[in-house]
């Protein structure tokens, strides 16, 4: 073994620390990553009690692929916040980098929407990819070189990425796609959507890199305590401004998927994201405090959000009580992950 992986070790003990405080918490830290598991069978059940369509591929497959989008922005939050910051610019991210991008390769007449057309149309899911890791290293830029709040540094980038996206747009949604840019939303691979075999493999991607990598296991010693990791050797910033541009760029690719599986960008693409996103995360057991959490918790977050709404519209409710559920499920678990984290209050 590796120097660089003792201290990183080190680091990841000392971070992981506070999880000592008593048996209790750590044996409820542990469980609560797998703690939505009989929830979504208790949901399945409830779905085919409610009626016998909820089992059926097609309905479990709708509610996959309805996830996949969401699936990748928690699965960017979920690595931030296992670093310790926070991102809140993500929900902006997955409308304005497909909406530039669109903009620079449609043509300047003819369409719609009018673009620049200054580069061909087989490179708009490129250029969107690029507009994702240019987010994010400008968030890192202003968070880890200039020392900015965090928080404060993304609410801005939300809502100025929020004001290009409608002003490119001009707020109008943009119908005439190139045919490269839908086609990982509308393709299906072995019966199955494209969008959920990709999201299957990148989840697997990041729970293995966390498991097994060197810097992924650094993040959970990073958002544990920072400076026991700057001083086990740990590239902090380094570390954390590359997490910052992967999530963005996961937002980007997110994008691109929900686009081309509705076949257009709106306006106001992924408004509102952000409430679900911290509600599927959270519940999945990633701690807003950094340090803790798994992907594959942050996972079933997603599929109980999700299964929980696909239970509702069977069973006829209204979806405009999607929104107070969301945020019921938030608080419900900050009070579960604040006992079960064996935290004490000061």
């Amino acid at each position: 073994m590796s120097a660089t992986t003792d201290v990183t070790d080190t680091a990841a003990n000392v971070g992981k620390a506070g999880d000592t405080d008593t048996g209790r918490g750590l044996g409820l830290g542990r469980f609560r990553e797998l703690s939505l598991v009989p929830a979504i069978l208790v949901l399945g059940l409830i779905g085919f009690i409610v009626s016998p369509a909820f089992l059926t591929s097609d309905n479990l497959i709708g509610v996959a692929q309805q996830s996949t989008e969401l699936s990748l922005l928690v699965l960017a939050t979920a690595l931030i916040l296992i670093a310790g910051r926070m991102d809140l610019s993500l929900e902006s991210t997955i409308g304005v980098a497909p909406v530039i991008a669109v903009w620079l390769v449609l043509p300047t007449h003819g369409a719609r929407f009018t673009g620049l057309g200054l580069l061909p149309e087989w490179t708009a899911v490129p250029l969107c990819l690029l507009v994702g890791v240019v987010i994010g290293a400008v968030n890192g830029f202003l968070i880890l070189k200039l020392r900015l709040n965090g928080f404060i540094v993304t609410l801005g980038m939300l809502t100025m990425l929020r004001g290009l996206q409608i002003a490119i747009s001009e707020g109008q949604s943009i119908v005439e796609l190139p045919s490269s840019f839908t086609y990982l939303g509308k393709a299906s691979w072995l019966g199955m959507p494209a969008a959920i075999w990709i999201c299957v493999t990148l989840f697997a991607a990041g729970g293995s890199a966390l498991a097994w990598l060197r810097h992924g296991r650094a993040l959970y010693a990073i958002g544990g305590n920072a400076e026991a990791a700057r001083t086990a050797g740990i590239k902090v910033d380094r570390i954390v401004w590359t997490v910052l541009i992967l999530g963005s760029l996961l937002a980007a690719f997110a994008g691109i998927l929900y686009s081309g599986h509705y076949g257009s960008i709106s306006a106001t693409q992924g408004s509102g994201w952000i409430f679900q996103v911290f509600a599927a995360t959270v519940i999945g057991g990633v701690s807003l405090n950094g340090g803790k959490g798994s992907v594959f918790g942050a996972l079933t977050g997603v599929l109980t959000l999700q299964l929980v709404v696909n239970v509702m519209t069977l069973a006829g409710v209204p979806a405009l009580w999607n929104q107070f559920l969301n945020g019921a499920i938030i608080i419900v678990a900050l009070v579960i992950s604040r006992f079960a984290s064996g935290e004490k209050q000061e």
